[in-house]
């Protein structure tokens, strides 16, 4: 193996270009130039709640219930948060706390008691924004049981078209440049509460530099301008929705196009026919679903000749995907984004202009501003380029920390400034980046480590296969061997064992061949839109009689 010590070897480092000054302003100094410019423009559409809102009208919004807030005692540094799927309210919430310097701490929709408690009193959260309910979930009823035990910061919910709501939300507009004069770009304005799935959720603290630049940058590689219309079925409530989603397009002056409180194919691309959208945000199962539902719908019924550009993230993007969201629906700028909610979130990202290759087999270069770097994940030294390790990233759009929890801080940001991502990844000598697979997700079989990724790209290639996903399940003789969870394109034969090995004969070597082979009809995903594989794994377990180890 080559060394970073080895003489005349390039290594895994790379900086994004600084030609782009970042934004030094706060969130709300930045609305209020972009309504300053754009006053009849729409900021937001909610097709679902059917409500359209100018800059200047969305503007107004803002200051009422950041008057109505100020007003009610709410201060610089009060956490605020909110609980709630995607609704028009949700950005006037987003933009009218950050205007009194309130960090806003995004719940996710689909918690439950017990992790709204836990988030409550971890973050010490004094209001909280809800809605009343949706589906399966009874926010008012969860918030009775439990706020008994909200620690003695909390004081009060405000559930959205309440008596309060109306009361904080219209609220005379009050002269609020003394409290604008004590907010700085570096201040914390938000907490985003990661997944939890290995072990307690970790609240991600955020500034308006971190966001704004963020959403910023983002914006600016997608080539935004104000005439841009953006679907976003993606969540507020993670950094996808709440900044490459809200504030790349209010940072340009574009609209934002609510589809719904959840997503759902049809109505996103209804959203896109309707609202004569230029960009389109999800994750690949997203897209995946968005291309079959166009195939069932049948073709000229929808006209989406108006997309332009988009964004994948959140999981890594199977080829096979990425080209035929380019190819079928015509998003020939889509970029692909990669990124975590402790980085703002995006570190590294395509460009309309990169080669079709390049956009398709890698995630990119490093953003403005940013530094990346492939490392030994066991020695911390930078690898040679081509080589794989994990991911570590620099910059602006580092977070400040995890709330009220300087251990894990630490665990994750080193001494120098860097983000330690858990994401396995390789550089190219053109400073492209290739996510290779997370170091937790490495499956260990007999011995040897194999990469998930790797074979689920592999998968994708067969004709019948819609999505695949790889897990390692216990294996008494092997420590771990490797099960297949498969989504099939509507009216395939369902494959068995035998069909994928046979299938796999030849290109993938015997031990990276999957024992098992498990076809369903869905994935269990987060909000976010990522696969839970843990969950899969726990599954996994009962569905073979297997051992847990």
């Amino acid at each position: 193996m080559t060394t970073a010590t080895d003489t005349n070897v390039k290594l895994s480092i790379a900086a994004g270009n600084t030609d782009l000054p970042l934004l030094e302003e706060t969130l709300g100094q930045n609305l209020a130039r972009s309504v300053a410019k754009y006053p009849d423009n729409e900021a937001v559409v909610d097709l679902y709640g059917d409500v359209r809102l100018t800059y200047a009208e969305f503007h107004r919004r803002v200051l009422r219930l950041a008057s109505g807030l100020h007003a009610a005692g709410y201060r610089k540094g009060d956490r605020i948060g909110i609980w709630a799927p995607n609704r028009w309210e949700w950005p006037i919430v987003q933009y009218a706390t950050a205007e009194i310097g309130a960090i806003l701490v995004c719940i996710n929709p689909s918690y439950r008691r017990r992790e709204l408690n836990y988030v409550m009193n971890q973050a010490g959260i004094k209001a909280l924004f809800s809605a009343g309910r949706f589906k399966d979930s009874n926010y008012r009823a969860m918030v009775s049981a439990t706020e008994h035990e909200f620690d003695n910061n909390y004081k009060e919910v405000i559930y959205f078209g309440s008596e309060r709501w109306d009361e904080l939300s219209n609220h005379a507009i009050l002269d609020l440049n003394a409290v604008r004069e004590e907010l700085e770009p570096n201040d914390a304005i938000n907490l985003q509460y990661t997944s939890g799935t290995t072990g307690l959720a970790k609240g991600a603290t955020l500034t308006h530099r971190n966001i704004l630049n963020n959403g910023y940058m983002v914006g600016e590689r997608l080539r935004y301008t104000d005439k841009d219309r953006v679907v976003i079925p993606v969540p507020f409530f993670h950094c996808f929705g709440m900044v490459m989603g809200n504030i790349a397009a209010f940072s340009h002056g574009a609209t934002t196009i609510i589809t719904g409180p959840v997503f759902s194919p049809r109505a996103t691309l209804e959203a896109v026919h309707h609202g004569e959208a230029t960009s389109l945000y999800g994750v690949p199962t997203m897209f995946i679903a968005e291309l079959q539902e166009l195939e069932e719908i049948g073709e000229g019924k929808l006209d989406l000749s108006t997309l332009r550009t988009g964004i994948m993230a959140g999981t890594s993007c199977p080829t096979k995907t990425m080209r035929e969201v380019i190819d079928i629906l015509g998003m020939e700028e889509v970029g692909i984004c990669y990124g975590m909610t402790e980085t703002s979130p995006v570190s590294i990202q395509t460009l309309p202009d990169d080669p079709l290759d390049k956009r398709v087999e890698t995630v990119g270069r490093p953003g403005p501003h940013l530094e990346v770097k492939i490392i030994n994940p066991d020695t911390g030294e930078i690898l040679p380029r081509g080589e794989q390790g994990e991911i570590c990233v620099r910059g602006y759009s580092v977070m400040k920390g995890y709330w009220d929890m300087p251990v894990k801080t630490a665990e994750a940001i080193d001494e120098d400034g860097w983000m330690h991502t858990g994401d396995l990844g390789l550089m190219d000598d053109e400073d492209y980046v290739q996510i290779t697979g997370r170091i937790k997700d490495m499956v260990i079989r007999g011995g040897e480590n194999l990469y998930p990724r790797e074979i689920e790209e592999f998968l994708y290639s067969h004709p019948d296969i819609s999505d695949a996903q790889i897990i390692g399940v216990p294996d008494e003789k092997y420590g771990e061997e490797l099960m297949a969870w498969i989504i099939m394109h509507p009216g395939a034969e369902p494959l068995t064992v035998e069909s994928l090995r046979e299938f796999c004969d030849g290109h993938l070597a015997r031990h990276k061949v999957p024992r098992y082979v498990h076809i369903v009809e869905e994935y269990p995903m987060t909000m976010s839109g990522k696969v839970r594989k843990v969950e899969m794994r726990e599954k996994a377990i009962e569905i073979l009689g297997l051992y847990a180890n």
